[in-house]
């Protein structure tokens, strides 16, 4: 019933003066999606993030560089985290939410070792927040030179 009511509103980089709401009908009654220029986004046809309603999630994000195409930081778990959770919490406020609203991540990391970089960026990022969290350890992913990968789940209580 109420996804009959759902419309779709691209918030992507291409308009970043906020301006982009339309004024019809709330938020919580629309679908939003916010993409940036990670070249992995339009390859293979997803969003980086989605709102539907009052959920908000942010799709497995890696510190690529979106103008360059590399990963930044290849040699550091701690510092590609770090980039990762940074984008994951403009993602949320590009869809009209918060760091605070996060509820849930999923951390998917290469090597053992570097377990204990990736809980200390999500403390020193979300740490305030505390919100549930995950880590899986042994993943591969599409750039040899990425160590993290993380997703993010959010709700927007209004």
């Amino acid at each position: 019933m109420a996804s009959s009511l759902m419309k779709s509103l691209d918030v992507s980089h291409e308009s970043d003066s906020g301006d982009n709401k339309p004024q019809d009908e709330p938020v919580a009654l629309r679908t939003l999606t916010y993409a940036t220029s990670n070249p992995y986004e339009l390859r293979f046809g997803y969003s980086r993030a989605v709102r539907k309603g009052p959920y908000i999630f942010v799709s497995g994000t890696t510190s690529i560089d979106p103008g360059a195409g590399h990963v930044r930081h290849p040699d550091s778990a701690y510092l590609q985290a770090l980039v990762i959770f940074e984008e994951i919490i403009n993602s949320i406020e590009r869809l009209h939410g918060s760091k605070e609203d996060v509820a849930r991540v999923r951390m998917f990391v290469t090597e053992q070792e570097d377990t204990e970089a990736v809980g200390k960026a999500l403390k020193a990022s979300l740490g305030d927040v505390r919100p549930a969290a995950t880590m899986i350890v042994g993943a591969r992913f599409v750039d040899k030179d990425m160590k993290v990968e993380i997703e993010a789940d959010a709700v927007l209580l209004v």
